[in-house]
């Protein structure tokens, strides 16, 4: 689960890293947050996407006039803002990067640092990954002060820079660890013209399987981009949003990828992604009521039941239709365990059952096209 830059913020606030003087505000408190703000200053859109500074949701502001404008752009924006986070400007002299997160293969905590902090930091890994530096850390013994200061050090820091920076990786560790956090991250890390330290902005994204130790983390709307992203997460249906022109409701994640990558590979696009096997299997109505909300132009329906068996499928697609009465058309490749009673099923409600999962996705992409 990721968090809002405030709620990552909240967290090194509570552990002693500085952050910047700053306060959340809605389109009903902003107003009156900033007429208690010192000037110059930052808006920052709470949105859980990366790039905020280059699609333009991040704005400096000298005045309060320029800010009651800028952010009412912000919230009438299509990137779904429903809180900004206004804060004091900084005079940044320095910007550095620092990440805590885990290496899958080593089985250990990872730390990347970089000088170079800020919006470039992809472009960096990509064309000089050599100013990156990889310092691993035991899980069982932690992060030592000897390993701290080293990183500080090879990322070029001496004297009070190189202590107080020492002293942000110890805290952003334990910051990591006491969340059970997949990813804690300071871009950028600020080193300002008076000599102090400042966490400039903060990921935190906390383990899905360890939320039941989170209670204070909780799924709300805010956090996704669209309310069939949002029904799928409370459902528990695995989903992601595009927008091209097939809707996918597919059982297991593998085939669903695999009829994703055919898809593209015949030249049609993708509207979403929705994986309704396993646990999930029986859950044909709500998947496509999901389906429904994107624009599409047609639903492909391609299961291969095992324990998730055909002829279920079968029988909650055709409620489904009967239920929902779906304003596109809807292609099927059922096959699986009890298929011939899916295929009579398909039949009887006037649907023609196809067994070839490629040809299902030309049949798709026809329809698609021809409807455009």
């Amino acid at each position: 689960m990721k968090l809002f830059e405030y709620q990552a913020k909240g967290l090194f606030k509570e552990e002693g890293i500085p952050i910047p003087n700053g306060k959340l505000a809605d389109k009903d408190s902003i107003e009156e947050v900033l007429k208690d703000t010192n000037y110059p200053c930052v808006l920052k859109s709470q949105v859980l996407r990366g790039g905020r500074g280059k699609a333009g949701l991040i704005r400096v502001v000298s005045n309060r006039e320029s800010a009651l404008r800028e952010a009412k752009e912000l919230f009438d924006s299509p990137h779904n803002v429903k809180k900004i986070l206004v804060e004091e400007a900084v005079n940044i002299s320095k910007e550095l990067y620092l990440a805590v997160t885990i290496d899958p293969v080593k089985a250990t905590a990872l730390i990347i640092s970089s000088a170079e902090g800020g919006v470039e930091i992809e472009t960096l890994a990509k064309e000089s990954p050599e100013k990156l530096i990889y310092e691993y850390v035991n899980l069982e013994r932690g992060l030592l002060p000897f390993q701290a200061r080293d990183i500080a050090y090879h990322m070029g820091l001496e004297g009070s820079e190189a202590n107080a920076v020492s002293g942000i990786i110890l805290k952003l560790y334990k910051v990591f660890r006491e969340n059970d956090a997949e990813l804690a991250e300071i871009n950028p890390l600020f080193i300002t013209k008076e000599g102090s330290v400042v966490a400039g902005d903060g990921k935190v994204s906390i383990d899905d399987n360890s939320l039941s130790r989170h209670p204070e983390y909780k799924l709300t709307r805010d956090h996704f981009e669209s309310d069939a992203e949002y029904g799928a997460a409370m459902e528990g249906i695995p989903y992601l949003q595009f927008d091209g022109d097939i809707s996918l409701m597919c059982a297991g994640a593998g085939l669903t990828t695999t009829v994703f990558d055919l898809i593209n590979d015949e030249g049609g696009s993708v509207a979403n992604y929705l994986e309704f096997g396993g646990p999930n299997y029986r859950k044909a109505k709500r998947a496509m009521e999901l389906c429904l909300k994107n624009d599409s132009k047609v639903i492909l329906v391609v299961t291969f039941g095992t324990i998730a068996r055909a002829d279920v499928m079968a029988k909650g697609i055709v409620e489904a239709i009967e239920n929902l009465k779906p304003d596109r058309p809807i292609v099927t490749c059922i096959r699986g365990t009890n298929e011939e009673e899916a295929d009579r099923t398909l039949r009887a409600a006037g649907l023609e059952p196809l067994y070839d999962t490629e040809e299902a996705v030309r049949r798709a992409i026809s329809i698609a096209r021809s409807a455009k």
